[in-house]
């Protein structure tokens, strides 16, 4: 069974309503936000701690009261100090149905000629309180909500254009041909993490020899291929030692592992604790 993917495929919120929201403490399953993309905008609000984002390349540290931006298909994770936040998740076609006002600029966005600056709330002291009242409202989902926050993420983006939020961008053939190679090796990697999976492989599907692969990945992810799929491969145990009943033994066979003191080893490193000790934390 498939836990996490590296490209989410699932749909977020419902086909009418794909809006989704998510609220992460260090007690979530998935906490640490793994290395992802997906089509879809996101919204992130951090309420407390710090969060160690890479956006494609690019690491920052964040800070409570800050707001950030991700483009829809752009490669992003990170690694949570001490902090809560909150996601929302959404298509921006929603705000197309029957608008033939705003569809051009949205169009813009959604093909990334139109690129929002990741920091909004640094930007602009208006976006911060919008986007409080959005996750706010998603989270309580009262009758009607689904009005309010179609209302909020229009005026979101009105604020955006308004006060110039953004630049107008040129990305390259060969610079967007080399993300999506990284994209098909985190797909293959959420679609095969419990077989046998080789740097050679992983090279293949990116169409890089071996040396330059490992060295453009560890680039972009900051972590060397074999590193990233052991990682993955943890992400998925804790989430499924957390959802099933299920033994360590029969956790690490399914996450890739076929000797149960070597996933104990490897599981130690990324997590500091055990599983048994990770399981026993999360339910105390």
């Amino acid at each position: 069974m498939k836990y996490i993917d590296y490209k989410e495929r699932k749909e977020q919120g419902t086909f009418n309503f794909p809006i989704a929201y998510y609220r992460q403490t260090p007690y979530s399953p998935r906490y640490a936000m793994q290395y992802h993309w997906h089509p879809h905008c996101e919204i992130i609000r951090i309420s407390a701690g710090t969060f160690h984002l890479n956006l494609e390349n690019n690491i920052q540290t964040y800070h409570a009261g800050d707001i950030i931006f991700i483009s829809g298909g752009m490669l992003h994770g990170g690694t949570p100090q001490n902090c809560i936040y909150e996601c929302i998740v959404f298509d921006l076609q929603i705000l197309m149905k029957d608008n033939h006002a705003c569809s051009k600029t949205i169009q813009d966005i959604t093909s990334g000629k139109i690129a929002i600056f990741p920091l909004l709330s640094e930007k602009s002291a208006r976006i911060e309180p919008l986007v409080t009242a959005l996750c706010h409202t998603m989270s309580g989902k009262k009758q009607g909500y689904e009005f309010m926050v179609q209302g909020y993420l229009y005026h979101l983006l009105g604020i955006i254009i308004e006060e110039g939020l953004f630049e107008e961008t040129a990305i390259s053939q060969i610079s967007a041909e080399r993300v999506d190679s990284i994209k098909k090796v985190l797909d293959y990697i959420a679609d095969y993490y419990p077989n046998v999976i080789t740097l050679e492989e992983l090279a293949q599907i990116a169409g890089m020899n071996p040396r330059y692969f490992c060295r453009y990945f560890r680039k972009m992810t900051d972590r060397t291929p074999i590193d990233y799929l052991n990682y993955y491969r943890i992400e998925c145990a804790c989430e499924m030692l957390t959802t099933k009943d299920i033994s360590v033994r029969d956790v690490s066979i399914s996450c890739g592992f076929n000797d149960e003191s070597y996933f104990i080893k490897t599981f130690h490193k990324y997590k500091d604790v055990t599983p048994k000790q990770y399981v026993k934390g999360i339910f105390a």
